[in-house]
């Protein structure tokens, strides 16, 4: 067995040191860091004590106990926005996916079509996900201004659907006013991704349902969308993932709210996500092992999302292959 194992190695040697440089690099870039911000969660590491960082105090869960108070409540100003945050990030999260999921099929659905222009089309559509994020940002930041910006100069001059110009940028309204730019900077891909699924799928099927007299409706049920589940499986996953780590809000709110953040100025708790509001306890207050346990709890979150979505819809993808 160990001359078979031995064989095996030798004959896959070529294999390994291609693979080698890349499992170093995760591991010098991913693991190493990730371990060392893990053992800083346990240190009150402060600005004090920063470059005596071997020396400070060990104080084991004294951290993930004052984070408990995210979710059984708490008097602590810092653990009170943290909570916000959270709330903000989760809510972020499911309306952005829930958003690029749905108008990205109806746009893959239209683009599946036959029509005069379709090329073009599909190159316009990629448009928003190969600009800069930061020209997002901008350009978004002067559509939402109360007084000139085109977004309250088309809903309330040109279409007369509001009757006072909302302040977007500060106050509930930022919250939408990050989620929507989000979700156009993140269109395009999903869109693509699913008209790459809709491309594969045979047309002899839609034929035969056709003869057989079901209609539109059915046809889509029962035959476009179970050739679909695998990508939009995977799609869920990698917006859930994505989103919750910060995803395009975190760079569009550095350049939109011109606070990196959307805390500090502008935007407010309404617009807070759960990566600025880690960065702003690490960096800005100086509370590294802080913030090193609420990156953590963050990971345990997501691996408890990724185990869900594990459980659910890799199942259904399994179940559509």
């Amino acid at each position: 067995m160990q001359a078979s194992l031995r064989g095996r190695v030798r004959r896959n040697a070529i294999a390994y040191v291609f693979v080698a440089p890349t499992l170093v690099t995760m591991l010098l870039v991913h693991f190493i860091p990730g371990a060392q911000g893990m053992y800083m969660s346990f240190l009150d590491l402060k600005q004090v004590n920063l470059l005596l960082y071997l020396r400070a105090p060990f104080i084991g869960l004294a951290h993930y106990q004052q984070i408990l108070g995210v979710f059984f409540g708490s008097d602590d100003a810092n653990v009170a926005a943290l909570g916000q945050a959270l709330n903000n990030t989760l809510w972020y999260t499911f309306w952005v996916d829930a958003g690029t999921l749905g108008l990205g099929l109806a746009l893959a659905l239209l683009l599946h079509r036959r029509f005069r222009g379709v090329g073009l089309a599909r190159t316009l559509v990629l448009l928003p996900w190969v600009m800069p994020t930061f020209v997002v940002g901008i350009a978004w930041n002067l559509i939402w201004l109360q007084d000139g910006g085109l977004a309250n100069h088309l809903l309330v001059d040109w279409l007369g659907v509001l009757h006072f110009r909302p302040a977007w940028l500060t106050g509930p309204a930022s919250f939408w006013a990050l989620v929507i730019p989000s979700i156009w900077r993140t269109l395009p891909f999903t869109s693509v991704m699913l008209l790459a699924g809709l491309q594969v799928i045979p047309t002899d099927l839609y034929e035969a349902a056709r003869v057989d007299g079901a209609t539109g409706l059915d046809r889509f049920r029962y035959i476009t969308l179970p050739f679909l589940m695998p990508v939009l499986s995977v799609l869920v996953l990698f917006g859930t993932v994505f989103n919750l780590i910060g995803g395009q809000g975190y760079n569009i709110s550095a350049s939109m709210f011109a606070a990196g953040s959307g805390a500090a100025v502008n935007g407010g708790r309404f617009a807070d996500l759960i990566v600025p509001a880690i960065v702003r306890q690490s960096f800005e207050r100086q509370l590294f092992g802080y913030g090193a346990a609420a990156s953590v709890v963050v990971m345990l979150i997501l691996l408890v999302l990724v185990g869900v979505w594990y459980r659910g819809f890799r199942s259904a993808a399994t179940t559509a292959d």
